[in-house]
């Protein structure tokens, strides 16, 4: 009680000093005081809201998401993954049943509708546009055509627009991914969207760094390239009877016996009903595999300096691809070198009319 009655005392003492000046100091004191306790829980809220913010939306981030080519991350940033093979391969399979009652076009056919539409190599050099014409397989006659230059310039005509539709369907992909990194919320749809792309490059944990270093395009003149030395540019067995392009192995499912091969060991060369499903499969192959980790890091190291992605530097990283190794790399450069295949890498494939559907 006497400490109240005190300052009680001490009040009514300011009023009758008429001492303004400390009268002053305490209103602004009180004013404070109250401006504190209203003040810090919305300051704690907006810094609990700010910390959350961050672990919630860490795809927002280009730091986050940045290649990190430094080589002891790198080496963590694309770990084994235990993953289903079913769901890497699903689209291809769907792609793969969808025409399997298609004509198969002999070469006169193809060539007078290559002379109807006005797709000619040169023309695609100087210009870089591609006729949208999409074969399913190639024709028997191609390895009748004793003219090495118009044999290799018809198989070109026929893989070029396979490879670039693949690598338009990567394009539109990274940019539904940059959109969707660059965003603070996301719909449930992309949500959805980000979890079959996942699946589609095998990366079960989840990891948006990773899936933007596979989820990318592969240069159309080295594709040009291993397809060409894979099919003997399209007169190999693989590519006649299993519209195979790129000689990848299977040990299960449905595919061709090598012929120096035992008929009940081994591997077999796997096999598709439409070339389309054939490019995919390959690029799917490049963009998750192990076996290929430097190749896709490299590719990523292009990106970061912004740079074209060179099929030349990028050959250097598929030794493993062939048994030949260092020697396959070297096939591939000589390919693309004297063939120039590189004409083709900024080719851009023109949209798909009805009038050109209806001719095919």
């Amino acid at each position: 009680m006497k400490k109240i009655i005190k300052g009680k005392i001490k009040v009514f003492k300011t009023f009758d000093d008429k001492n303004l000046g400390s009268l002053a100091r305490t209103f602004i004191s009180s004013l404070a005081l109250i401006f504190v306790f209203y003040s810090l829980p919305i300051m704690i809220n907006f810094t609990n809201d700010k910390i959350l913010n961050k672990k919630e939306f860490r795809n927002n981030s280009k730091t986050v998401l940045a290649y990190t080519l430094d080589k002891k991350i790198n080496k963590s940033s694309e770990v084994d993954e235990e993953y289903d093979e079913r769901d890497l391969l699903v689209d291809i399979y769907s792609l793969n049943d969808k025409e399997t009652d298609s004509v198969r076009l002999d070469a006169s056919t193809i060539k007078q509708l290559y002379e109807d539409t006005g797709y000619k190599l040169d023309d695609i050099r100087k210009k870089k546009l591609v006729k949208p014409i999409a074969l399913d397989s190639f024709p028997r006659e191609i390895k009748m055509i004793e003219n090495t230059k118009k044999r290799k310039e018809f198989f070109i005509q026929i893989v070029l627009p396979l490879i670039l539709q693949e690598n338009n369907n990567i394009r539109l992909d990274r940019k539904r991914l940059f959109s969707i990194i660059n965003k603070s919320n996301n719909t449930d749809l992309e949500k959805k969207w980000l979890n079959k792309k996942y699946k589609q490059y095998g990366i079960p944990s989840k990891d948006l760094s990773i899936l933007k270093i596979r989820m990318d395009e592969i240069p159309v003149s080295l594709a040009l390239a291993q397809a060409a030395k894979e099919t003997g540019w399209g007169t190999s067995r693989f590519a006649q009877e299993g519209n195979a392009l790129f000689g990848q192995w299977t040990w299960s499912g449905e595919g061709l016996k090598p012929k120096e091969s035992d008929e009940n060991e081994g591997h077999k060369v796997m096999k598709f009903n439409v070339l389309q499903a054939s490019v995919r499969a390959y690029q799917r192959n490049l963009n998750t595999h192990k076996t290929y980790r430097e190749f896709r890091l490299a590719r990523a190291k292009l990106r970061d300096a912004d740079k074209d992605l060179d099929s030349i530097i990028l050959s250097k990283y598929l030794d493993e691809y062939a048994e030949t190794g260092e020697q396959y790399v070297k096939t591939l450069q000589k390919i693309i070198n004297q063939n120039d295949l590189k004409d083709f890498d900024n080719a851009k494939l023109l949209p798909s009319s009805l009038e050109l559907e209806s001719l095919i």
